[in-house]
């Protein structure tokens, strides 16, 4: 007698009931709002101030005034903003399932010292000093240290634990490299005492012409992985069962992460905390289904750089200061408060 075996599981998160996936819908749908408002913002408020007049004219006009070319500007430096938060977010939320540490950030596998060292390498052995010529070499130094890490986690038998164990471990040889030689260099110390801060300034359209296409693949890859990572939260046995393939998927998750922290770091410098703690704060609202925290981690994540841009532009005019501190005096006590909160509701 033939016994027809039961159907394979399917690496699904358990179906949401129709209220709270309402409610997440809606939640996504206000986000991006918010996300609309700020980039608005973003393009009106600067340190020198424009009537609403002008700002509209040079959306809209190219008469060459120098209103027109500052909200040109302006719009340059929110479209990087846009790229790079989502990219930091989204970045910051793969490494967090893939290394199952809801404290995990880019800099974990040391992405962002690969790019800063090879930046002041750049500068100090080459003699580049523009964006559009170092961008190519933050970006090479990114993805020379993903594969570096992914080869000595084990390959093919990576492990969270070794990875971020030989992430840590190249960070700081790579940052013991990059403060020796911004010692020897007053030049190189120069530069990269700016672009180490991570900042907007510099945006121009040729550096998002640049970095827009790998952003655009990592983060195709990064959202199609929101299935394999959910069977993987579960556990190697189970996501095996459930016909995960691991190695593959951390491969990708790897490879995601590097092109998405890599592009934006190349772009804007190292940038600490959007990709740490926006994933973190949406998990408390959609749970830890990856489906939704991959979306939402894409569109809060610019809303949190570009409104802390938008703050730095306004409370040092006529200067302003640079969105790497502004996020980080920002993102420390709140994410400090998230982690209390966290820690009071399981005791």
């Amino acid at each position: 007698m033939l016994v027809e075996s039961p159907p394979e599981p399917r690496a699904e998160a358990a179906p949401a009931p129709p209220i709270r996936r309402a409610a997440r819908t809606l939640g996504l749908l206000l986000s991006v709002g918010v996300l609309a408002l700020v980039a608005l913002a973003s393009i009106a408020i600067g340190a020198k101030a424009l009537p609403l007049d002008q700002v509209w004219h040079g959306l809209f006009h190219d008469s060459g005034t120098f209103a027109d070319v500052v909200v040109r500007d302006r719009v340059s430096r929110t479209v990087l903003g846009l790229l790079a938060g989502a990219a930091l977010g989204l970045s910051g939320a793969v490494l967090q399932a893939l290394t199952r540490n809801p404290l995990a950030d880019p800099g974990l596998l040391g992405i962002n010292a690969g790019a800063s060292a090879a930046v002041v390498t750049a500068i100090t052995f080459f003699g580049v000093t523009s964006l559009s010529g170092y961008v190519w070499f933050a970006f090479a130094g990114a993805a020379a240290v993903g594969a570096l890490v992914w080869f000595l986690g084990g390959s093919r038998g990576a492990t969270p634990v070794r990875l971020a164990l030989a992430g840590t471990a190249i960070s700081a040889a790579l940052y013991g490299y990059l403060q020796a030689v911004m010692i020897s260099d007053d030049a190189a110390l120069g530069t990269m005492r700016f672009w180490t801060v991570g900042s907007l300034a510099s945006a121009t359209d040729s550096t998002i012409r640049q970095v827009a296409p790998f952003l655009a693949v990592g983060t195709l890859l990064a959202l199609g992985l929101a299935r394999p990572l959910n069977a993987m939260a579960l556990g190697d046995d189970t996501a095996r069962a459930l016909g995960a393939d691991l190695n593959r998927t951390r491969a990708l998750s790897m490879a995601a992460a590097t092109v998405l922290c890599g592009a934006a770091t190349a772009a804007c410098g190292p940038i600490v905390f959007v990709g740490l703690m926006v994933p973190h704060a949406v998990r408390s609202f959609t749970g830890p289904d990856l489906r939704w925290i991959l979306p939402y981690a894409t569109v809060l994540s610019p809303v949190l750089l570009l409104g802390a841009d938008v703050i730095g532009r306004m409370i040092a005019r006529p200067a302003e200061l640079q969105v790497g501190i502004v996020t980080a005096v920002l993102g420390g006590p709140v994410f400090i408060f998230l982690v209390r909160r966290r820690r009071t509701a399981q005791l």
